[in-house]
């Protein structure tokens, strides 16, 4: 465990919503609360997480700061404006963290379905290596394809993961990561640690993680949140 050392969040939710036809999916309401309400209440409750810092898209700050006043979320220190880039926008929050954090975890704010027991699982497998990932065997038969189309070979599947989040790093490894980054693009925090040599921990998410990204994977969301209740 991190033994009293001091636990931060990063909820990434400055997205600009391109695939949702219009609908800012951080916003929209996911059974009677916003997705973002959603996605920071484990963390607001979980008793090892000290800070939360969220990023949202420029145009959307107002309204994050109005839903922070209406949730009376304690934890949330700072409501940060993101970048162009997923890693600029993390590492804005980053900067914000400096010297008042030994380990982050990092969470898309388009995944409100998270489970309270993955934050005791990444701190357990974090612990060990200084980086983990929630991740989940993938089912589906997966191929690799020439630039053409033209299929070159089947990958086998036994160590094959869907790599999700939350994501969780020594912050002093993260933050090594991102200054190194340079002008790499990347979706994922832990391919930025893997560039370093670092080691990073798979520990076993959910498949009802999802992120929503999409008007289909709202409703999907939706029927899953209808399913499991408050």
């Amino acid at each position: 465990m991190f033994n009293g050392e001091r636990v931060a969040a990063i909820i990434a939710a400055a997205g600009r919503s391109e695939r949702m036809q219009g609908v800012d999916k951080i916003f929209t309401l996911l059974g009677n609360r916003p997705v973002l309400a959603r996605t920071v209440y484990p963390f607001e409750c979980h008793p090892m997480i000290d800070r939360i810092i969220i990023v949202l898209n420029a145009e959307r700050m107002g309204e994050g700061k109005r839903l922070a006043d209406y949730e009376k979320w304690r934890k949330v220190t700072d409501i940060v404006a993101g970048g162009e880039r997923r890693q600029d926008s993390v590492m804005n929050a980053l900067k914000r963290l400096e010297g008042d954090a030994k380990w982050v975890f990092i969470h898309d704010g388009a995944r409100p379905l998270m489970r309270l027991h993955q934050i005791d699982d990444g701190i357990e497998a974090a612990a060990e290596s200084g980086a983990a990932v929630s991740a989940v065997p993938v089912t589906d038969t997966i191929k690799l394809s020439r630039e053409d189309g033209v299929i070159e070979t089947t990958l086998p599947r036994e160590r094959l993961w869907a790599v999700q989040t939350p994501q969780v790093f020594r912050y002093d490894l993260i933050r090594r990561a991102y200054e190194a980054a340079e002008d790499a693009s990347v979706t994922d925090d832990a391919s930025l640690v893997e560039r370093l040599g670092a080691a990073v921990k798979i520990f076993q998410g959910t498949y009802g993680n999802i992120k929503i990204t999409t008007p289909e994977s709202l409703a999907t969301a939706e029927m899953l949140w209808r399913r499991s209740g408050e």
